[in-house]
């Protein structure tokens, strides 16, 4: 599918396929095309060539009556919680209901039942005004949910909360979802919110998709430099890819060898991507490490954030040793996980 604003391409030839029960995210920078996608399945969003099938059945070329039916088995959940501030929060998860012609017995049941599920039992008569942010955007997944959706679209629901709420409230997101079997969409710029959220991940870059896969699949074995540094931070160095032998490559950054999957790569220069807590910080001259100066050290609560500089750059590294941290201006040694 391609899809454009004003004769620009926003989205460029993206194929991808969202199975029946599974949370797919669409993770990417600002700008990539993230939310353009979602307005797509919506139906709100014409594609300039290319088709858009759910459950089977092509819409992107339906009338606007027969996209009016296909919108009704979906429900989008938004940045912001977009509650009727005059309607008690009973109300607010009743409206869809109510509009849809339910009984009035079934309304109520379900508007109960819905809260129940996000953890607001008994919150019905309050007004939005008098719940936290995290109560508040809990109530709009609520109001998606009493609908019954085949298809359940998230447009970065939690980033204007803060991040012990954030984390909350993903994890509810997460597990209501996966005990009602829901089909979801859930786009974020969050990389951490994306890994704990998703089966599968897209990664969006310049309106196209980057890579796509497992949570793990992007974060162990990224498909370049962009995705590397995007899907959790990593260091980029400069290596020399010496030797390959079967699945295994000789890797060389300065002094320090290294035996690590090869991954279909060959001998020649490359570029290694290096997590912050793969690198490993010792003493001064320890035996199999390169020297690094501490330029900056930072407490941040259950670890230490250490940058170095070093011949190949400055690198960011984590430690957990927390009780005799490194100051700046130390020498330490430096190695890498796992290395041999």
């Amino acid at each position: 599918v391609t899809l454009y604003y004003g004769g620009d391409d926003v989205v460029k030839e993206v194929n991808l396929e969202i199975k029946r029960g599974e949370t797919k995210v669409i993770l990417g920078p600002s700008g990539v095309g993230k939310s353009t996608i979602l307005k797509a399945i919506l139906g709100l969003l014409r594609p300039k060539q290319g088709e858009i099938y759910v459950h089977g059945r092509e819409i992107s070329k339906l009338p606007e009556s027969e996209l009016v039916k296909i919108r009704l088995r979906m429900a989008m959940v938004f940045q912001h919680s977009a509650l009727f501030d005059s309607m008690t929060v009973g109300e607010n998860v009743s409206y869809g209901l109510k509009l849809s012609g339910h009984k009035k017995n079934e309304v109520t049941e379900r508007m109960m039942a819905g809260l129940e599920l996000v953890g607001l039992k008994g919150y019905d008569k309050r007004l939005p005004s008098e719940l936290s942010g995290g109560q508040q955007q809990r109530v709009a997944v609520a109001r998606a949910l009493v609908l019954e959706p085949q298809v359940l679209l998230f447009d970065e629901p939690l980033s204007n909360l803060d991040a012990k709420l954030r984390r909350q409230v993903r994890e509810e997101i997460r597990e209501i979802q996966q005990k009602l079997g829901l089909t979801v969409v859930y786009v974020t710029h969050d990389q951490e919110e994306a890994l704990a959220v998703s089966d599968r991940i897209i990664v969006m870059r310049n309106a196209e998709i980057a890579q796509s896969g497992s949570p793990r699949e992007l974060y162990e074995t990224p498909s370049d430099a962009f995705v590397a540094d995007f899907i959790g931070e990593a260091n980029l160095i400069d290596c020399t890819i010496e030797k390959v032998q079967g699945d295994m490559a000789r890797v060389r950054i300065g002094d320090l060898k290294l035996e690590l999957p090869a991954r279909e790569q060959l001998s020649g220069d490359a570029v290694i991507a290096v997590r912050p807590s793969r690198i490993v910080l010792s003493e001064a001259g320890a035996v199999d490490t390169l020297p690094a100066i501490i330029a900056k050290s930072t407490y941040v609560g259950s670890h230490m954030e250490y940058q170095l500089s070093t011949e190949f750059g400055d690198l960011f590294a984590v430690s957990g040793r927390v009780s005799q941290p490194w100051a700046a201006g130390d020498s330490v040694g430096l190695s890498f996980m796992g290395s041999g």
